[in-house]
């Protein structure tokens, strides 16, 4: 596992290396994206198309919606057409792109409208973007449109804005294989006006896009969310970029967040406050989850689970790690995600093992971190909310925990028994108590308390002279005491 912060990350190296082959293998991608229908995505694809034919490129169209707009019904002079393959289908005839006809001609690039279209029954694919597929792997270079509401991570906000039920979508792979994504962006006011002046929609197909999407406050939620995609979309290039050159420096062309997400019950607060703070600055954020190695019991892997899948949930990226050292891969993760600012919960001190590490986990990030900001966020249990139940002394650890610190005693027992007619009782002592305070390096203070009585008892029992008087000792002690204090 990489721990250090400037060598590059093999994942964001491998990622690079499969666009690198798929682009040097196959087709490229460039799509036309919009808030939605009517921004001029059809024109501005025809348009680039008509330069790229003036260039001496091999351009053919496969399929185009011009639904009529005269302006756009104008930019296809010129371009050749693959004629459409007509099929029937419960007594309608229905008019869908030719496949193995454009596969067949092999231009050089082909023009393919409408990349969320769902084909006719009979085509070889259910989905168009399927068929782009084909024409990608097949060598060819595609310009395709597509708007904001069918993308398959944007689907269900959409609907949640519009409530309106999406039922055509793609795949968020197919903006990853894009070349480019060139974004038609106007404002929601303009738009309006298009409609009104019957540039999009005719008679009632206006007045119902008037009660569905073409309402100014939804308009502007799309084209937030439009604009805010094309910009991850730049940023996950920028990422590629730097992956493989190992630079010291942290490019941050944006705010980034992480929050450390364990298995404690309060980390599900973490991620909400880290949610919270990334609203409000408008950027993306990761929740990290480091596993060391600790086993955990059934309870612990249930909360674990729950708390990533509220990252999920809230709109998060999820990033498991394993690696021995939980500041390390915070840091390193942190480096490579161009993260700056990282919230984490107030750690809790123990001063054998914090002295041994170096510190705690806030001590070692505050003083090493360098690229970006550490944030330690205190838990806030409101009025109405329950927080877990804790244990006296820790005694929430598990069984695992304290069979642990159990089988750690008998071992130095066993040992103690062996050396104890060479070096004597005192030195034995000594030695016990050099296992607690090694144990309190791992464990919690339940399992260390723990093993620390049981340890006295062994060594007051079966080592101190006279052996096994223990009782008697704990018997005498306790008689004196009822003397001296007793009143009379």
């Amino acid at each position: 596992m990489n721990t250090e912060p400037n060598r590059p990350d093999p994942d964001a190296l491998l990622a690079a290396i499969k666009r690198s082959e798929a682009s040097q293998h196959g087709g490229r991608l460039w799509i036309f994206f919009g808030m939605a229908a009517g921004v001029g995505k059809t024109y501005a694809m025809l348009k680039a198309a008509q330069e790229r034919l003036k260039d001496g490129v091999d351009v053919v169209v496969g399929v185009v919606e011009t639904h009529g707009r005269s302006e756009t019904d104008a930019l296809l002079a010129g371009l050749p057409v693959i004629a459409r393959k007509a099929l029937e289908y419960r007594g309608v005839t229905l008019q869908e792109m030719d496949l193995d006809a454009i596969l067949a001609r092999k231009p050089s690039l082909v023009l393919v409208d409408e990349l969320a279209h769902t084909n006719a029954p009979g085509v070889r694919h259910p989905k168009r973007w399927h068929d782009v597929a084909e024409i990608l792997d097949s060598g060819i270079d595609v310009y395709t449109t597509v708007n904001v509401q069918h993308i398959e991570s944007r689907k269900e906000s959409v609907e949640t804005i519009t409530g309106i039920a999406i039922r055509e979508s793609v795949p968020d792979s197919i903006l990853e294989r894009a070349e480019q994504i060139i974004l038609i962006d106007i404002t929601p006011a303009e738009l309006l006006k298009r409609l009104e002046e019957g540039k999009i929609y005719l008679g009632e197909r206006a007045e119902t896009a008037l009660q569905n999407f073409f309402k100014e406050d939804r308009l502007t939620a799309l084209r937030e969310m439009a604009l805010r995609l094309t910009a991850e979309k730049v940023d996950n290039e920028l990422q590629s970029l730097t992956a493989g050159k190992g630079s010291d420096r942290a490019w941050k062309p944006s705010e980034r967040l992480m929050v450390a997400v364990s298995h404690s019950p309060y980390s599900a607060e973490l991620i909400r406050a880290t949610r919270r703070l990334a609203f409000g600055l408008d950027a993306p954020w990761i929740g990290v989850n480091v596993d060391t190695g600790q086993p955990l019991s059934e309870e612990d892997r249930a909360t674990l689970a729950r708390n990533l899948a509220l990252v999920r949930e809230l709109g998060g990226e999820v990033i498991t790690t394993a690696e021995a050292d939980t500041g390390a891969a915070l840091k390193r993760i942190a480096h490579q995600r161009s993260v700056t600012q990282l919230i984490i919960g107030r750690p809790t001190r123990r001063w054998l093992r914090d002295t041994v590490h170096g510190g705690t986990l806030l001590d070692q990030l505050a003083r090493e971190s360098g690229t970006f900001d550490v944030h330690v966020l205190r838990t806030d249990w409101g009025p109405g909310a329950k927080a877990p139940k804790r244990w006296p002394f820790g005694v929430e650890a598990g069984i695992p925990k304290y069979a642990l610190a159990a089988i750690a005693v008998a071992a130095i027992a066993l040992i103690s028994w062996l050396v104890a007619p060479v070096l004597g009782y005192r030195a034995v002592g000594f030695l016990f108590l050099l296992t607690v305070l090694s144990i309190s390096m791992f464990l919690s203070l339940g399992p260390v308390l723990f093993a620390a009585v049981v340890s006295a008892l062994i060594w007051d029992f079966f080592f101190i002279p006279p052996l096994a008087h223990f009782i008697s000792r704990s018997l005498k002690t306790w008689r004196w005491a009822w003397y001296i204090y007793w009143p009379r």
